[in-house]
């Protein structure tokens, strides 16, 4: 009996290694799509894209997998299974259990539109073209929709999209803990604009050649730890990180050459997602698992290198002369406490991933209410422009000029990546509960930063929860690290404390 089972397993691996090459192929030709590929042969590269994902498809749903599952996920069976083993086995099965329902034309029709999609998504936003794009989106929506039907509703149909990328999140949930953020971050906001002690930004209002930033950026990346044996630094419209395997972890930024901030924070932030999966455990390699446990704690990683590092006084009193040496003819009479304040203001703005550290969270908190209008009142794709446009008056108190700086800034959507923006919100709050920890844990962790030493903070999220990567579960981790479940006043008492002290209030 011991000796069937262990033979399943073999097989079991095997045939995850298989998926996985497939996923990998495909991320190669995505990422390729996004960092330069011929714009002529985008529709056969979709078409290509959408025929090896459904090849994946159809091996984790095929019979044999069905089989080696009812084989291998049986009590007597999975307690006698490693930690790794049983968590891909579970891991395995829920897939399996959702992807088996949708049909297999269903699915490769759906990877070629999006994978297509993406790309006119680029010409749309360069344009200011939502009418254009409207009819793919609309596609987008309605696939999306049939699949919730396939996969049968949550509490909500939004609540199916969440559990995607945040396993057994409920938009009720959300709703709870934005509201608590809203409570305390809107009055924090109205004080800073009424505050007459507003910082400098004058001087990064200036031309910053495109070469040093992709120089300064590669330095920031190599600072923070990122293995550039191990991946690599190319430009795209909307900056990503793409993981082909534990060794190929690619990063992008974009450069814009009258806004020098952009690229440095969005390579901090990639790097922060890289850092993740260059450190997880070897051993998950080849399984479902090489990867991080949710996009909420994705997220986390991101924002906690951009912002409670990257953003940090410590940080640009070690580093200000390094960007510089990269420009020094733009920061010659400019000190580090003044680019500190300065990449620290806080102005309502148009542009999410522009966004202050404080107004951020409104920025998510207003694509979270379009996609649960989309889903759970069938808003009409055409109603999108001008849905988002009054959410941005009510939130921020601004109108976008065009649908270029609006409701197509995202890449988001052109994927089908409905239920993702939440993630960005929710890695907020863990990166700040879990700053509070390490705090704990390394006392001279500002110190550290103020250094540019890295490696112990690296060092305390591989043992925490980098080498996990998806073997842990999000409620798992926090719970185990913080001693907690998620809590939003720890993002709430950082802001306060931190931007209280910027603007003297």
């Amino acid at each position: 009996m011991e000796q069937e089972w262990k033979q399943k397993l073999d097989q079991f691996r095997e045939l995850n290694k298989k998926i996985k090459s497939y996923n990998e192929a495909v991320a190669l030709m995505a990422w390729d799509l996004r960092t330069g590929a011929p714009r002529k042969g985008a529709a056969a590269r979709a078409e290509a894209l959408g025929m090896l994902s459904t090849e994946a498809f159809k091996l984790g749903t095929s019979k044999e997998m069905g089989e080696l599952l009812a084989s291998l996920n049986r009590p007597e069976v999975l307690e006698q299974l490693s930690d790794i083993d049983r968590r891909t086995v579970l891991d395995v099965q829920e897939d399996y259990d959702r992807s088996i329902k949708i049909p297999a034309d269903k699915f490769q029709s759906y990877m070629v539109l999006t994978a297509h999609s993406e790309t006119l998504w680029e010409d749309a936003k360069e344009n200011s073209d939502f009418a254009g794009f409207e009819p793919n989106l609309t596609e987008i929506v309605a696939k999306t929709q049939e699949f919730i039907d396939y996969w049968g509703p949550r509490a909500t149909r939004y609540d199916t999209l969440l559990h995607m990328y945040e396993p057994d999140l409920t938009s009720e949930k959300l709703d709870e803990v934005f509201g608590r953020l809203k409570a305390r971050l809107v009055p924090l906001v109205e004080a800073i604009q009424a505050s007459p002690n507003k910082p400098d930004t004058e001087f990064l209002n200036q031309l910053f050649d495109k070469g040093q930033q992709e120089k300064f950026g590669l330095f920031l990346l190599k600072e923070m730890g990122y293995d550039f044996e191990a991946g690599r630094l190319d430009e795209s419209v909307h900056p990503f990180m793409i993981g082909l395997n534990t060794g190929d972890i690619r990063v992008t930024t974009n450069f814009i050459q009258d806004d020098v901030t952009s690229s440095i924070f969005s390579c901090l932030h990639e790097g922060g997602h890289a850092l993740y999966e260059q450190n997880l455990n070897p051993e998950l390699e080849g399984t479902p698992l090489a990867t991080g446990t949710s996009m909420g704690i994705h997220e986390s990683q991101s924002r906690f290198w951009e912002n409670m590092v990257g953003r940090s006084r410590g940080f640009w009193e070690h580093y200000f002369k390094d960007l510089q040496q990269h420009f020094p003819q733009q920061f010659d009479n400019v000190t580090p406490e003044q680019f500190y304040r300065a990449v620290n203001k806080v102005e309502n703005s148009l542009i999410r991933i522009e966004a202050d550290e404080l107004t951020y969270n409104l920025h998510i908190i207003i694509r979270y209410e379009i996609e649960k209008m989309l889903f759970n009142d069938n808003l009409s794709v055409k109603e999108l422009p001008r849905i988002w446009n009054e959410k941005y008056e009510q939130y921020l108190g601004i109108v976008p000029p065009n649908d270029g700086v609006g409701v197509l800034q995202d890449v988001h959507w052109s994927g089908g990546s409905f239920g993702y923006f939440p993630s960005y919100s929710l890695g907020n709050m863990y990166a700040a509960q879990f700053a509070n920890t390490i705090r704990k844990e390394i006392p001279n962790f500002d110190e550290l930063i103020a250094k540019g030493e890295f490696t112990p903070i690296r060092e305390w999220l591989t043992e925490k929860i980098y080498r996990y990567g998806k073997s842990r579960k999000p409620a798992e981790l926090i719970k185990d690290i913080t001693g907690e479940d998620l809590n939003p006043d720890y993002l709430a008492d950082y802001l306060e404390s931190k931007y209280k002290a910027i603007y003297g209030l």
